[in-house]
């Protein structure tokens, strides 16, 4: 099996959240580095549009979400401890709740000139000022209403104060890890690492549990150019699949979608639907066939 190729960028707080899983599974990969927002026209070619980071890719299979490219990551390295769908109650309503609500009052609460001005180094100051206009525009349509600074603050320490209380043991669930603290660990990375806030200074035990997560690295990575990706969908087919399930859209052309933010559509065919994952039939003249892989959980799809 050939290794995976992650599209990402440095600062991206998910994407740092699959390169610490990839270092956890002990996994080499091969890294396409994309820009911080769109237009991405060769990763474009790929994901049908598709905007959120990061994006795996194995050929022409390709893995949207990061709950997608974990239970890639678990089928490879054996680690069924990363699939969300197979948790315990008590690790899937963790990981709901850190994805989307936690993580956004850790990049609000966290968030200031600093910021802009380490994005404006690492690119430049138009892109910088670009990215936070792109920002702005996607929580114009989310889903979810975002909080004020002080309202994220609060809910920021008050996350951290019961993550304090759970640390008794090395992981947050237990002696191991399992995809509950990589879900926390990406949203504090953004407070700590790149923002490198205050807050974090009152717990030792989150610190010293974000150091072990730190300690996995990031497993061993090799440079891959954009066009090198396409060159590699390009010379392969999908995977085998069946035509899975009895839903009735299988066959048919529909548009699948985040249902929280950046919530541009995907069309294609669906050629199948298991009860945690939906696969859409895109084909292009840059690639040829290509297999997307969508996550059920928090994604919409219609006719």
């Amino acid at each position: 099996m050939a290794d995976l190729i992650l599209h990402h960028y440095p600062m991206s707080p998910f994407s740092e959240k699959i390169r610490a899983m990839l270092g956890y599974a002990g996994l080499g990969w091969e890294s396409v580095t994309v820009r911080e927002m769109p237009p991405r026209p060769n990763l474009e070619t790929l994901t049908g549009g598709y905007r959120k980071i990061p994006v795996a890719q194995d050929g022409a299979d390709v893995f949207c979400d990061t709950r997608a490219i974990a239970r890639e990551i678990a089928a490879r390295a054996n680690r069924p401890e990363l699939v969300l769908e197979d948790s315990s109650e008590a690790v899937q309503a963790f990981v709901r709740e850190a994805d989307l609500e936690i993580f956004l009052a850790c990049v609000i609460g966290a968030s200031g000139p600093g910021m802009m001005v380490k994005l404006a180094k690492s690119t430049s100051t138009l892109n910088a000022l670009r990215f936070l206009k792109d920002r702005i525009s996607i929580g114009r349509t989310a889903r979810v209403s975002a909080m004020k600074p002080k309202q994220a603050r609060a809910k920021l320490r008050e996350h951290l104060d019961r993550m304090e209380g759970m640390l008794d043991t090395a992981f947050l669930f237990g002696d191991t890890p399992c995809i509950a603290d990589f879900s926390a660990y990406h949203g504090l990375w953004y407070v700590r690492d790149l923002a490198e806030h205050s807050v974090m200074k009152g717990y030792p035990k989150v610190n010293a549990w974000m150091d072990r997560i730190e300690a996995f690295g990031h497993g061993t990575a090799r440079e891959l150019s954009q066009k090198g990706a396409l060159e590699k969908a390009r010379a392969t087919q999908p995977r085998p699949i069946e035509t899975e399930g009895d839903d009735p859209m299988l066959g048919k052309q529909v548009a699948i979608a985040p249902d929280d933010y950046a919530r541009d559509p995907v069309e294609g065919t669906l050629v199948a639907s298991s009860a945690h994952e939906s696969v859409l039939r895109l084909e292009n003249e840059g690639t040829g066939v290509l297999h997307l892989h969508f996550p059920k959980e928090g994604f919409r799809i219609e006719c």
